[in-house]
C-alpha cells in the first residue's frame, strides 16, 4: 500500500495480490469521498465565524500571495529532504520520531474539533473549573512570555478522549485511529488557514498543480517517500472489508492535501458568499460540487488505468474554473478578485518576527524573536485559585 503526504498527493491503491471485488472497491472510494466532504463542509462553515471574530486568539494564519507563490518551492524542498532523510537514515527510526511527532499534532487537533460537540452536550450541572499553562523565558523584567494557554474542565476530557485514541493508533496503527486523526488534521486546516483573496488562492492551487504532476509523473521521489512515510495524513479505507471486517488491509487512499489545498479555497468561496450578503451560497455550492466532480474524476482516471494519480490535476482545474464560469455568467467576476475576504488584521500577527496561530482552545502562544538566554519557567494555575503573573495574551 503506498500512503499520500502531507501535501497534495495521489489517491493510490496497489492490486497486485489483491483483487477487490466490484462491491468493495465502490464501498472504499465512496467512503474515501464522503470522508474527504466532511472537513471541507464543515471546515469551511467554522472557518466563516473565526474570519468574523475581533478576538485575536480567533485569527487564523492568512496566506498571501507571496506565501502561495513560495509554498510549491518549501513543499519540494521538505519531500526532497525526507527522499535524502529516508535514503541516508535508518526508516525506523525516522518513522518513530515522526509518529511521536503526529501524536502530539493528532491529539491537539482532535481535542479542537471535538471542542464544539462537547460544548453542547456537557452536562450543565457539572462545574466547569478554569486552568492556564504559562510558560515563560527569563527573569525580571527580561522575562517573556513562550506560552500562555487556557483550558477548561471541558478541553481536559476532550484531552483525555484524543489521547486514547492517540495510544490506540501508535501501539496498533488501526486504519479507524489514523482516519480519527486525519480528518482533525483537514478540518483544523481548512477552519484555520484563510487564503487573503481570490488571486492568491489561484497562485497557491495553480503552483501545487505543477509540484503534484512533477513529482508524481517526472520522478520517483514522490512514490519512495509515499513508501517510506508512517504518519496519519491520508484517509483510508479498505478495499476488503466485506471479507474481513475491521482487520482488512488492503486499502485505497487519499492524502490530506487533496483536501486541505482545493478545502481552504472553497472555505474563501464560502466567505466570499457571505461577503455578498445575497443570502445565497452560490460560489460555495459550485466549487463544492467540482470537488467532487474531480475527486470522482480522479478516481475513475485510477481504477481505469491501474496507476496512482495527482489528484490536483483533476481537482485544480475543476475547482477553480467552475466558480470563475460562473462569476462570469452572473458579472461579478470583477468584483470576486477585487474583494478580500479577510481584513488586514489577520496578517498584523505576522510583523516583527512573531507567529501566531491557534490552538484547540483557541487560545495563543507566541514565539518572540527576543529571548533572554536565562531562565525558563512554566506555570500551571488554576484561574480562580492564585495569582496568573501575566495577562492574557493570544499567541501560538
Amino acid at each position: 500500500v503506498i500512503p499520500s503526504l502531507t501535501g497534495p498527493h495521489e489517491i493510490a491503491d496497489i492490486l497486485e495480490t489483491f483483487v477487490a471485488t466490484p462491491e468493495g472497491t465502490a464501498l472504499a472510494y465512496g467512503s474515501l469521498v464522503f470522508m474527504a466532504l466532511l472537513p471541507i463542509f464543515f471546515g469551511a462553515l467554522r472557518s466563516v465565524s473565526c474570519g468574523k471574530s475581533k478576538n485575536s486568539s480567533d485569527m487564523p494564519e492568512t496566506i498571501t500571495g507571496r506565501d502561495a507563490a513560495r509554498f510549491p518551492i518549501i513543499a519540494s524542498c521538505t519531500l526532497f529532504g525526507l527522499y535524502l532523510f529516508f535514503k541516508i537514515f535508518s526508516q525506523e527510526y525516522i518513522n518513530l520520531l515522526l509518529s511521536m511527532y503526529f501524536f502530539v499534532l493528532g491529539i491537539l487537533a482532535l481535542s479542537h474539533t471535538m471542542s464544539p460537540f462537547m460544548n453542547r452536550i456537557f452536562p450543565a450541572n457539572i462545574p466547569i473549573k478554569q486552568y492556564q499553562l504559562l510558560f515563560t523565558q527569563g527573569s525580571g523584567e527580561t522575562k517573556e512570555e513562550m506560552v500562555n494557554y487556557e483550558f477548561d474542565t471541558k478541553d481536559m476530557i476532550c484531552l483525555v478522549i484524543s489521547t486514547v485514541v492517540g495510544v490506540w493508533y501508535i501501539l496498533k496503527k488501526h486504519w479507524i485511529a489514523n482516519n480519527l486523526f486525519g480528518l482533525a488534521f483537514a478540518l483544523n486546516g481548512v477552519e484555520l488557514l484563510h487564503l487573503n483573496n481570490i488571486s492568491t488562492g489561484c497562485i497557491l492551487l495553480g503552483g501545487l498543480f505543477v509540484y503534484d504532476v512533477f513529482w508524481v509523473f517526472g520522478t520517483n521521489v514522490m512514490v519512495t517517500v509515499a513508501k517510506s512515510f508512517e504518519a496519519p495524513i491520508k484517509l483510508v479505507f479498505p478495499q476488503d472489508l466485506l471479507e474481513k471486517g475491521l482487520g482488512a488491509s488492503q486499502f485505497a487512499m487519499l492524502g490530506l492535501g487533496d483536501i486541505v489545498i482545493p478545502g481552504i479555497f472553497i472555505a474563501l468561496l464560502l466567505r466570499f458568499d457571505v461577503s455578498l450578503k445575497k443570502n445565497t451560497r452560490t460560489y460555495f455550492h459550485t466549487s463544492f460540487l467540482a470537488y467532487i466532480f474531480g475527486l470522482g474524476l480522479t478516481i475513475w482516471v485510477m481504477h481505469t488505468f491501474k496507476h496512482a494519480q495527482p489528484a490536483l490535476l483533476y481537482l485544480v482545474p475543476a475547482c477553480i474554473g467552475f466558480p470563475l464560469v460562473v462569476a462570469l455568467l452572473k458579472g461579478e467576476l470583477t468584483e470576486m478578485f477585487r474583494g478580500t475576504s479577510e481584513t488586514a488584521t489577520f496578517s498584523a500577527s505576522r510583523k516583527h518576527g512573531s507567529l501566531e496561530r491557534r490552538n484547540p482552545k483557541r487560545c495563543s502562544q507566541r514565539v518572540s524573536p527576543r529571548i533572554a538566554p536565562t531562565e525558563t519557567n512554566i506555570f500551571l494555575v488554576r484561574r480562580g485559585a492564585g495569582r496568573m503573573p501575566y495577562g492574557q495574551r493570544d499567541m501560538v
